[in-house]
């Protein structure tokens, strides 16, 4: 399986379309959202661009291949106008002999480790920093940063799984 990872649209539809686009070079079978899909946020302020009517066009468009968890800026109104379930605050995915553990990362991450296996992957959002490394506990930490917002001087990116290797893209 080939999953897309998507993190912190903040309801800016000219990134999320540059994110998918790419996406579909590589090709992908899910589309893993990890978390604040419309609502810019308090700490944001309103990005350039701000659509998130535009976000849940495209996102219901692809429904059927997605799997999302919400985020510390998602509220129950999101999830009235977007077509598949993004309230949970984490997620399991199983892709070949990889374990994903899908979350936002306000609750779950680095720091605050979930009760997971060795071996499996933490994939995360929340810093819009992207990140890709393996803990001394055999746990691999995932980030795939910002589609919308990059921070600490990173560039707009996504992530990607190919079946056997994560790999961060900029955007």
């Amino acid at each position: 399986m080939r999953i897309l990872f998507i993190s912190d649209v903040h309801g800016v539809p000219s990134t999320l379309e540059t994110a998918l686009k790419a996406g579909d070079a590589l090709g992908w079978d899910r589309l893993v959202l990890l978390g604040d899909l419309l609502y810019h946020g308090p700490r944001n302020g309103v990005p350039d661009f701000y659509n998130p009517v535009k976000v849940v066009e495209i996102l219901n468009s692809l429904k059927d291949r997605i799997v999302a968890v919400r985020g510390n800026c998602d509220a129950e109104v999101d999830q009235m106008l977007l077509e598949f379930p993004m309230m949970g605050d984490y997620s399991v995915l199983e892709a070949g002999k990889e374990t994903f553990f899908l979350t936002h990362g306000h609750i779950w991450n680095e720091y605050r480790l979930p009760p997971l296996g060795m071996g499996s992957v933490l994939a995360y959002g929340h810093t819009h920093i992207p990140e890709l490394k393996k803990l001394e506990c055999g746990l691999t930490v995932f980030n795939p940063g910002s589609v919308s917002l990059p921070k600490g001087g990173s560039s707009r990116s996504f992530g990607y799984f190919n079946g056997s290797e994560l790999g961060i893209y900029s955007i």
